[in-house]
């Protein structure tokens, strides 16, 4: 209303809605009632001799609803011979038909997230890996002059997760910069809150712990001779 009448009293002024003229007798609070996600929306209410479209009714029922629906279609057909009913629902199956392109979006984008991890995981063990395997000679050096085995699976369990954060931080800086750039085209484009990034950034770190288990435990397990002969 403040955006068609400039912010002027727009009681007992007429809106162009339909095929004439409606004059406005009224404000009411704003509501949308259309989206799981409320937004600014248009709503305009009607007299109901002078609406046009269908009409809603709804049934607070004990037993099965759709057991319902014979003798309501009746008892509105006895009152309107030519009263169409149409498109009778529970609450919980038009629920689920508004969140269904909400549950695929979370399905698709979990699985892509899955991906990640699972990459993310593949990538640190490897890095690790490689890492003991071409430092087995200083663990042994280590080892030999009285680090204990502890010690070496303590140390490669952090460098894991000294990589996993480095990798948090970049994302991070990456993605508010990336969210600022799309912004520029995009309308409602907004961050995750400070929850799912410290829920996201824990599972990563423990995540990356857990991949850096295997080369941490092959590193505390060097042979001291052996080590030192192979060099």
């Amino acid at each position: 209303m403040n955006r068609r009448f400039t912010w002027t009293d727009p009681v007992m002024k007429f809106i162009d809605v339909s095929t004439g003229p409606r004059r406005i007798i009224g404000i009411a609070a704003d509501i949308d009632d259309e989206n799981v996600v409320p937004g600014p929306a248009m709503v305009v209410y009607h007299p109901m001799d002078q609406e046009m479209g269908g009409g809603r009714l709804f049934v607070h029922a004990r037993i099965d609803p759709y057991a319902l629906v014979p003798p309501i279609t009746k008892i509105i057909r006895d009152l309107s011979a030519e009263q169409p009913v149409e498109r009778a629902a529970t609450l919980e199956d038009v629920r689920a038909e508004v969140l269904a392109p909400n549950r695929l979006n979370a399905l698709v984008f979990g699985g892509f997230a899955g991906v990640a991890l699972t990459i993310a995981v593949v990538g640190v063990a490897g890095v690790l890996a490689f890492s003991v395997s071409a430092r087995t000679r200083e663990f042994g050096v280590r080892l030999a002059i009285g680090s204990t085995p502890r010690h070496l699976l303590t140390r490669i369990l952090g460098e894991g997760a000294v990589i996993a954060c480095a990798g948090i931080a970049a994302g991070v800086v990456g993605g508010i910069a990336l969210a600022r750039v799309v912004g520029l085209f995009l309308q409602d484009v907004s961050l995750p809150g400070a929850l799912p990034l410290l829920g996201a950034a824990t599972l990563l770190v423990a995540a990356a712990i857990l991949a850096s288990l295997m080369p941490a435990s092959r590193a505390s397990r060097v042979d001291v001779v052996q080590a030192l002969r192979s060099e």
